[in-house]
């Protein structure tokens, strides 16, 4: 295909994918399901964290999560103590992200909202900073802290090359707004010409089918060799992209 050509075919994917009734099949459903933005911020963050597998299994066991903080995650993080958070010692969560974890991350966002509005600010870019490489593992050193735990392994760094797909689809999320409503757009400070695509098997293998990627590994360096390429298609939304190449790995269209 010619520029043009595939340039028209991702926007009528993206077009087509990117509709409401993408939502209710996908974990982007949980945050949906709230109005406060640190509610939206919080089961979209922890929903993100647990997204591999079957979409099924991560909204199942988002579930989990939400029941357990009682459906209002906002509240229930600001007021939870230690001694409430015990009864999750031994529960299964998601795969390897398990009760220990999940209680990490709640008494780590707790930390957060005691210091902070949003989590809006955490994931600022600076300078001349062109994506999220430096704004990730900024956010990284903050989310964990000081303690040594094994959650770590959940919040992914870029410094070791790691694509982040959690946490980009995350921020496609919170900063991304069209008149299609499945993303938020709930983050004004946040430009999302620096969004790149959440690089997981789907969006990798259609990717490499339609010559926009040549790397073989699903890692940082394949992200930003992916930004080269869809940047070019639209320089102010290329995450808009992600629709058209997810939308494709899955449904077998392509």
């Amino acid at each position: 295909m010619t520029f043009s050509e595939l340039k028209n075919f991702l926007d009528e994917k993206a077009e087509f994918y990117n509709a409401p009734e993408f939502i209710d099949n996908d974990p982007v459903q949980i945050p949906h399901r709230f109005s406060l933005k640190q509610d939206i911020e919080i089961t979209g963050f922890l929903t993100a964290t647990i997204s591999w597998g079957t979409r099924k299994s991560i909204v199942n066991d988002a579930e989990k999560m939400l029941t357990f903080m009682e459906h209002s995650p906002y509240e229930f993080i600001r007021n939870v103590s230690v001694k409430e958070l015990e009864s999750l010692e031994n529960r299964s969560i998601h795969r390897t992200f398990n009760g220990e974890d999940f209680r990490e991350f709640i008494l780590n966002l707790k930390r957060i909202y005691e210091e902070n509005e949003s989590l809006e600010s955490l994931f600022s870019i600076q300078g001349n900073e062109a994506n999220f490489y430096h704004s990730l593992e900024r956010f990284r050193q903050i989310f964990i802290g000081n303690a040594q735990h094994r959650s770590h392994k959940h919040v992914s760094s870029t410094y070791k090359n790691s694509s982040a797909k959690r946490l980009m689809m995350f921020l496609r999320w919170m900063v991304r707004k069209d008149r299609k409503g499945v993303d938020f757009g709930i983050w004004q400070t946040i430009d999302p010409k620096s969004l790149s695509i959440p690089l997981d098997v789907h969006t990798g293998n259609i990717s490499r089918k339609l010559n926009l990627i040549q790397r073989k590994h699903n890692d940082w360096k394949t992200v930003e060799e992916l930004d080269l390429a869809i940047r070019k298609f639209d320089p102010a939304d290329p995450a808009k992209y992600d629709f058209a190449l997810f939308g494709l790995g899955v449904s077998g269209d392509f």
